[in-house]
């Protein structure tokens, strides 16, 4: 029996997946059974931040994994305590941490948050969440909900849970505020939704507004968080205080970990919210290390430098190749090619592979890039010289 056989007899298809078996990893390159180089433009989509086999990661995993990998949160986690205090400096922002296993559990504790706040807060309950056309909140059937793609709203999972709404843009969200509304919820970058970015000083406007109508700002920083547009937030760079931030992929490094981050530190009781992994002794140990690691890179400039390197690269591309592309989207090292039909990001996607490069698809026919923030200028220029292999043939 084939790999591929074996995956297919005993595991749910739930993925349209590729069946290159990759068997290693070398910071941004990977490598199939083989012996096959792939760059790697994707890093899990988004979450290998510090790459394939960091050894500093490595070493926290295994030391920790020594000692103790899991106590239930009815004990004192050090780690924990240590990456939740490593969070809230780094953020700048006064907040409390709750830790949870992935994006959509972190999403899915900021929406409980917003719900009680709405419940002790105010004389009339307030529980209804706007979020904007195009998003992309998560998998359960509250964050699917919240997601505002029609598409994710199928009838097989239904019903779904009431009080989301999506708006078309951000000036729309002022005119669906009602007496019921208790929170706006936006990606700063809209990732899923085609690596788009919101105007700084629009976000920053409704930042203001909401902050005079007591109605919550929750920021998903699933993707934007833990230094992948330049800063340690998205909202950092945006220049804005969220009442409620969540933080997923990059910031374990491929250890599964979610946090949500609120200023609101005394909303949630004991026994309000609960998680049997969440922020347990070896999710947190990896977190600490890729802290460690990106803070180092981001006083000394390598981040900086990096996404400047790669922004270069992407704008040689999309100005030489305007027959294929739109235009270069998004932020940082969260970057997206447009292209001009969804034919011609598939076969990108699909030669691009071929051709050992992993690049990852996104909403509005974007092309998108997520590689490891500690990817170096070398596998960067591999990566873009096999990029234009591949669309120099279409």
């Amino acid at each position: 029996m084939t790999l591929e056989e074996q995956d297919k007899q005993y595991v749910l298809q739930t993925y349209a997946r590729d069946y290159t078996n990759f068997v290693k990893g070398v910071g941004s390159t990977l490598y199939d059974e083989s012996g096959k180089d792939y760059i790697d433009f994707a890093s899990g989509i988004g979450v290998n931040s510090v790459g394939h086999g960091n050894e500093k990661l490595a070493e926290a995993i295994c030391q920790q994994a020594k000692n103790i990998i899991h106590i239930s949160n009815l004990q004192v986690i050090e780690p924990q305590a240590k990456l939740a205090q490593k969070i809230v400096e780094l953020s700048g922002y006064d907040m409390g941490i709750f830790f949870a296993n992935s994006g959509a559990e972190a999403n899915e504790g900021a929406i409980k948050i917003a719900r009680k706040y709405g419940e002790t807060k105010f004389d009339n309950k307030r529980y209804k969440v706007i979020t904007l056309e195009h998003s992309f909140h998560g998998r359960t059937i509250t964050t699917v909900k919240a997601t505002g793609q029609e598409s994710f709203h199928t009838p097989n999972f239904s019903p779904y849970p009431d009080g989301f709404s999506y708006e078309k843009s951000i000036e729309d969200v002022y005119s669906a505020i009602d007496d019921e509304t208790v929170a706006v919820l936006i990606e700063l970058v809209q990732g899923e939704g085609g690596v788009q970015p919101f105007d700084k000083e629009e976000i920053q406007k409704l930042a203001t507004y909401l902050k005079s109508k007591e109605i919550l700002l929750i920021v998903d920083e699933v993707q934007t968080g833990v230094y992948r547009t330049g800063e340690f937030l998205a909202s950092n760079l945006y220049e804005i205080d969220p009442d409620i931030i969540t933080l997923a992929k990059g910031l374990g490094g491929g250890v599964p970990i979610g946090a949500v981050m609120t200023k609101h530190k005394e909303v949630l009781s004991a026994g309000d919210h609960g998680s049997t992994f969440g922020g347990n002794y070896l999710s947190t140990a990896a977190g600490n290390a890729v802290l460690d690691v990106l803070k180092e890179m981001y006083d000394t400039g390598v981040i900086g430098e990096t996404l400047l390197y790669f922004s270069q690269k992407l704008e040689e591309i999309a100005t030489r190749y305007e027959n294929l592309f739109e235009k270069e989207v998004g932020l940082g090292l969260m970057r997206g090619l447009r292209a001009k039909s969804a034919e011609i990001q598939t076969e990108i996607i699909k030669r691009s592979m071929a051709e050992g490069l992993v690049v990852l698809k996104a909403g509005r026919n974007t092309v998108r890039f997520l590689p490891s923030i500690t990817i170096t200028k070398a596998e960067i220029d591999e990566g873009f010289k096999r990029f234009e292999t591949v669309i120099g043939t279409l």
